[in-house]
């Protein structure tokens, strides 16, 4: 099976158009987090959402953790797909889902250890999918994704194995080594930032070498 492409970090109408005109088949807008690259106001991210087609997929990246703010920050953007990339502290997934009927949810599970796998596999019964990350949540300034780092794909590949929904892997990917994660992990989908940009700007050759490794070509 060939993944899905998800190019994260899109800063412009521009970089939309050109990430879905290479093939990707969802793109990552991120909001305002307490690290990591890629940020945009929300008035931006709702301006780039309207522009893309369906079935393209766009998601919100959101560092809310009650449902009551990420309903909120929906509202504000109006994306199809929100990616919840921290722990929810208030509110349950049914109460979001009750709430934003037809808006996918993904949550981000930061591959650390064991205990990640036994987290991913729970969730995995409540969402529309997850999307494994490198990250550490539990540091002073959070991480949260957008780390460049690549995780262990050996618990990745647990998750993958046995989660209820289709899974989601970033962190770390490139051209070069995305095949070989496919290999290891064989994901529902691919997930990359910095890896296909030079200087922060979307570099059509890297993009259009990752996407080219990624479907096997």
């Amino acid at each position: 099976m060939i993944p899905r492409i998800k190019i994260c970090c899109i800063s412009s109408e521009n970089e939309a158009k050109t990430a879905i005109e290479y093939g990707a088949s969802a793109i990552g807008l991120v909001a305002r987090m307490p690290s990591g690259p890629g940020t945009i106001s929300d008035e931006l991210i709702r301006q780039i959402a309207k522009t893309v087609p369906p079935p393209i997929a766009t998601f919100l990246l959101t560092s809310e953790t009650s449902v009551k703010k990420i309903i909120e920050h929906h509202h504000r953007t109006n994306t199809n797909t929100i990616q919840i990339v921290d722990s929810l502290s208030s509110g349950t997934y049914i109460q979001l889902k009750a709430a934003l009927p037809g808006v996918q949810i993904v949550q981000v599970i930061h591959v650390i250890d064991e205990s990640s796998v036994d987290k991913a596999l729970g969730i995995s019964e409540i969402v529309d999918a997850i999307l494994l990350d490198s990250g550490n949540p539990k540091l002073k300034v959070k991480e949260l994704g957008g780390t460049g780092r690549v995780h262990n794909w050996k618990l990745s590949r647990q998750i993958r194995d046995k989660s209820k929904c289709p899974v989601f892997l970033a962190g770390g990917l490139n051209p070069e080594n995305v095949r070989q994660a496919i290999e290891e992990v064989q994901p529902f989908a691919v997930d990359i930032c910095s890896g296909v940009r030079t200087d922060g700007k979307l570099d059509r050759n890297k993009l259009e070498l990752f996407i080219r490794n990624a479907s096997g070509i």
